[in-house]
């Protein structure tokens, strides 16, 4: 089959289906609601459930597996599930299911995903790998390349955000730099943006999505159910099929044309922005050369490089004025502390005389 899931193919690909299959009833009423609402790409469902905590439901098994696959032939489309194991994958072969994918759990573990990789090795199929649960951008890579050098060609991402503790806003935190990241060195990967589990509610599905799209993401992949409320797991993120195709209509798709940009508007804009970039890094430069000077001092009197209750003074005076700046309080943190961590480097190089290769 020609993969769904090629770089530069239809935009956005939409992936859609229950987090867990739960019956063959749900399943094929899932599908069918789905096929009267919205064109999906590719039909998916949860079989196994890698769960946190003991005595979860953690999915039906393979008995699910026909069900999904007689659902997607329903819908005329593709289907995808998660494997974490060389059983897992065995049976989704066997079984008919059209694409795999690796989930965050799974990517964390090196061994998971060579033991996956081995099993792959001889198999034609297109395979998916979610980021690890923690932001670790060479754990990701490292999965593509395992499963390269076992033959797999069709490869994809999924960026489902990254485990934090108690977010005020989403289950997992999006860290967009670090799916950027990936595209810059792995341009040619196709990246799947996967709202659910980043917002672990449906009411902000739309709002992630969107930024998905804005910064040309390639596809969704969102948990759709035939009645959420009552799901086995993950309620709360879910969508109904009607309701999805609400959000697919809501979603601006912009032009991704980069002749418009070469206009001589954009490049005046694009110069003046490379001018204050110039001065943002001369005073940078400035700025460091007066924390060598503050090296100096310290080492000639004896006195520590970290000084706490100076750094927080800095931190609280910067973060009160960020909405002067028309900063976020984020970005305002992220740059206090990166100047932080430079102008220690330099104060170590001072203080001790290392040197810019040691340090690295």
């Amino acid at each position: 089959m020609s993969s769904i899931i090629q770089k530069g193919g239809k935009r956005p690909i939409i992936i859609a289906g229950p987090c867990s299959a739960e019956t063959e009833e749900q399943m094929m009423e899932t599908a069918l609601q789905i096929k009267e609402f919205c064109n999906i790409d590719m039909l998916r469902a949860g079989i196994w459930k890698p769960r946190t905590r003991p005595d979860s439901f953690e999915g039906v098994g393979e008995v699910g597996l026909s069900w999904l696959v007689d659902a997607g032939k329903v819908l005329g489309v593709p289907t995808t599930t998660e494997v974490a194991n060389t059983k897992h994958v065995e049976q989704a072969l066997k079984a008919g299911v059209d694409i795999l994918w690796i989930g965050a759990r799974t990517t964390v573990n090196p061994f998971a995903v060579q033991d996956i990789a081995d099993a792959l090795k001889g198999v034609k199929i297109p395979v998916m790998v979610k980021n690890p649960v923690n932001p670790d951008l060479e754990l990701w890579i490292g999965a593509f390349e395992r499963l390269e050098k076992s033959g797999i060609t069709e490869l994809g991402a999924i960026h489902r955000g990254f485990s934090v503790y108690k977010h005020a806003k989403y289950r997992n935190v999006p860290n967009w730099e670090i799916p950027i990241a990936l595209h810059e060195r792995l341009p040619d990967l196709p990246i799947i943006n996967d709202p659910s589990h980043i917002t672990g509610n449906r009411n902000l599905l739309l709002e992630v999505s969107q930024k998905a799209m804005d910064l040309n993401f390639d596809g969704l992949i969102i948990e759709t159910h035939r009645n959420p409320d009552v799901a086995w797991s993950d309620a709360a993120q879910q969508l109904t099929p009607e309701n999805l195709g609400v959000l697919l209509d809501s979603l601006v798709l912009r032009s991704q044309n980069s002749e418009k940009l070469d206009s001589e508007h954009i490049s005046v804009i694009r110069e003046k922005i490379g001018d204050l970039d110039d001065r943002l890094f001369d005073i940078l430069t400035a700025r460091m050369q007066l924390s060598e000077e503050l090296g100096i001092f310290k080492k000639e009197h004896n006195i520590t490089i970290l000084q706490p209750e100076h750094w927080k003074k800095i931190i609280s005076a910067r973060l009160n004025r960020a909405s002067e700046y028309k900063l976020s309080d984020r970005f305002v943190r992220q740059v206090m502390d990166a100047i932080h961590q430079e102008s220690i480097r330099h104060q170590v190089r001072v203080m001790n005389h290392s040197s810019d290769k040691e340090e690295q």
